[in-house]
């Protein structure tokens, strides 16, 4: 028998519609805080990553302290070893832009031609006139103001991140002191924190592999500016379902309107993409983190959508790792933990029906 009166039913619509209520402030401050927020939750992500590192460091002998020195020294020597490579062949990418632009009019005229030759007349006049963008002013100021805002945000992160890491040294210290009993809230700290460095630490390792083949393939077939398509690749790989396809449309209609390329090679270059995402996407990634951290095609696809919308491209980028985060959180405390499994593509035929044991990452069940 249910131990819920008929009180407690009634009251079931009203503490819904107050759910409810209090999501819709809380995404719309979101969205109107999105400035603040998105290098903070940058900043969270990286420090979390980070982290580990630290902890591998400090078991080797090393204090804590010298151990988040030593990781930010490295870390941002690597960032700045990238971020200068990309920066040049951004530049050089800029230069060839004209040679880029009149080789795509060749090709625009030439698919009209073919288009006319087969009866099917279109006026380029009209057609530019729907396809001129609004303004007068040349795109390079507007993207070299992008670029400066892009810096100046880059290098709030860098402060948020360092500041960050150093105070997570102390944080479990500051939380037994502050709650009486401290225990039950550590112990799903802990694994929450846990499962989140592991997912962070695995999607960042599979995008680093994605953005590595996809600089060798385009290597090897011949196109411009591989390094920025591996760097494209790799930002774009923490978008769920689209992004490897966003990331392969420049480097494919770059190489069907270079001289020395073609059809064919832009095929293979395609198929290159096709291939790495899914290998990785499709088969080593979900092999190395479980169907625990996985997310339902439709809530993944719906993530996309609600990021995006609250937080814009910066958002897209990070709805998979928001929408993890969350689930992660909601697993980790006993009465919220049927929401994350909701979240979750759910147990295939075959699989164990212990929904405790299948819903848990393998690193968590051998603990």
């Amino acid at each position: 028998m249910s131990n819920l009166s008929d009180e407690d039913y009634r009251s079931v619509p009203l503490h819904a519609t107050l759910a409810l209520a209090a999501l819709v402030v809380i995404i719309g401050g979101m969205k109107m805080g999105a400035d603040l927020l998105v290098p903070l939750l940058l900043a969270i992500f990286i420090a979390v990553v980070c982290t580990s590192p630290v902890q591998w460091l400090n078991r080797c002998g090393l204090s804590l302290r010298v151990s988040a020195l030593l990781t930010l020294f490295f870390m941002l020597a690597f960032l700045l070893l990238i971020g200068l490579l990309v920066v040049n062949s951004f530049s050089t990418f800029v230069q060839a832009l004209p040679n880029i632009e009149a080789r795509l009019y060749e090709h625009y005229w030439d698919i009209l031609n073919a288009l006319a030759s087969r009866g099917l007349a279109i006026d380029p006049d009209q057609l530019s006139s729907m396809l001129e963008m609004d303004g007068e002013g040349s795109w390079v100021p507007a993207l070299l103001g992008e670029l400066g805002n892009l810096f100046m945000q880059s290098a709030i992160v860098a402060l948020l991140v360092i500041f960050m890491l150093f105070e997570t040294l102390n944080f479990r210290d500051k939380v037994s002191v502050a709650l009486e009993n401290p225990a039950p809230s550590l112990k799903r700290f802990s694994e929450f924190s846990l499962t989140l460095k592991r997912y962070l630490a695995v999607k960042t390792m599979i995008s680093l592999a994605t953005g590595i083949l996809v600089w060798l393939s385009c290597l090897m077939v011949g196109v411009e500016f591989p390094l920025l398509w591996g760097v494209l690749a790799f930002a774009l790989n923490f978008i769920p379902n689209i992004g490897s396809a966003i990331a392969a449309i420049p480097p494919v209609l770059l190489l069907l309107v270079a001289q020395d390329g073609g059809v064919w090679q832009a095929l293979l270059l395609a198929s290159a993409y096709l291939a790495i995402n899914f290998v990785l996407g499709n088969l080593i990634e979900p092999r190395i983190m479980g169907r625990a951290l996985g997310l339902s095609t439709f809530v993944a696809f719906l993530s996309l959508v609600v990021w995006g919308w609250v937080f814009g491209a910066a958002g897209m980028l990070l709805s998979v790792v928001l929408t993890m985060t969350l689930k992660i959180a909601l697993d980790s405390h006993p009465q919220t933990r049927w929401i994350a499994y909701l979240l979750g593509p759910g147990r295939r035929r075959g699989e164990s029906k212990s929904r405790k044991e299948g819903r848990r990452p393998p690193w968590l069940r051998r603990q």
